[in-house]
């Protein structure tokens, strides 16, 4: 599309919560509006769910969720609908102990575990179900987002005191404001890339420079410490996943969105900005093992991570070995 042109087709949005808003927002989209007239349709998957999700509930949860996809595609028609962009998560693409970045290109873990798991069983109901009825599909995966109102399980671990690392490893960094996945999106939208991209904001941040801005403490455990406390909490029904969702925050994620970026995409706020605003919004916010000490208490458990430090600081060890 060329520069100055206005994009004459509809978005409509499917999805829920603070990154859908900011979407309807910059995108002028419309959510829950009626697909009709060729519209381009961004779907918003979110496979994340800080309740306590024990092994046997997460079929009956992926099953609400796909018969609630379903219900929403079926309006999907060729004629109906332009194009489905899918606004998924980075973290189907797995954790990278070793480090190492995400590209474009990259393919989703044929096994993922944890939130990643149920994030990647929503994309790829969409995906199918868009391209049974031929309409062209694309796939956004993003490093973790912030924003106002945004609560994810990245977003909850910097609500405690401490900073869980595992010992001998720097994880480093990357973040997402609401507002650049929205012009990422409109990027796709106006042209018509199809296939997948990744996104998130380059130049991600070091874990100490992460701990110098936050101010917090930072936890550093040997990684069976780590893992199998993580581990007995998710036996105890009290994380809906163990390791899976631990490393996605004690090893990088990162992603290079080089398609994007050569289509003239740009961020407009740095890793240290979102960062700051991450810092912001949960000020004054202290949760105990994912669950808010102060307010209301809207989820139990969520930040694994966070869940890990807190039971591994050293005081917590040595009552735990007393008992």
């Amino acid at each position: 599309m060329s520069e100055g042109e206005v994009r004459s087709r509809r978005t409509v949005l499917r999805g829920r919560g603070p990154v859908v808003d900011t979407l309807a927002r910059l995108l002028d989209a419309e959510p829950d509006a009626p697909v009709l007239g060729g519209v381009d349709v961004v779907v918003v998957v979110d496979g994340g769910a800080f309740d306590p999700m024990p092994p046997s509930r997460v079929g009956a949860w992926l099953a609400e969720h796909d018969a609630e996809i379903a219900r929403e595609v079926a309006e999907f028609r060729p004629g109906s609908v332009h194009r489905v962009v899918v606004v998924s998560s980075a973290s189907v693409l797995g954790a990278l102990p070793g480090g190492g970045v995400h590209g474009d290109d990259a393919v989703p873990l044929t096994e993922p575990e944890g939130t990643a798991a149920l994030t990647a069983a929503l994309e790829t109901h969409v995906v199918e179900a868009a391209r049974e009825l031929g309409v062209p599909v694309t796939v956004v995966r993003t490093a973790p987002v912030v924003g106002p109102g945004v609560d994810t399980m990245i977003t909850r671990h910097f609500e405690m005191p401490w900073l869980l690392t595992l010992r001998g490893v720097d994880r480093e960094w990357q973040l997402l404001h609401a507002e650049d996945l929205a012009t990422a999106v409109r990027t796709v939208l106006d042209h018509d890339v199809d296939g997948s991209v990744v996104v998130g904001t380059p130049d991600p941040l070091s874990t100490d420079a992460v701990v110098a801005a936050s101010g917090m403490r930072r936890v550093d455990l040997p990684a069976p410490t780590a893992f199998g406390i993580a581990e007995r909490l998710h036996r105890a029904g009290l994380l809906p996943a163990s390791a899976a969702d631990l490393a996605l925050v004690v090893h990088p994620w990162t992603v290079a969105p080089e398609r994007l970026l050569a289509l003239g995409w740009e961020p407009t706020r740095s890793n240290e900005e979102c960062l700051r605003e991450l810092l912001a919004g949960v000020e004054g916010r202290t949760a105990l093992v994912g669950r808010r000490v102060h307010g209301r208490d809207a989820a139990a458990f969520g930040a694994v991570g966070a869940a890990v430090a807190f039971l591994g600081t050293a005081a917590v060890m040595r009552q735990v070995r007393r008992r």
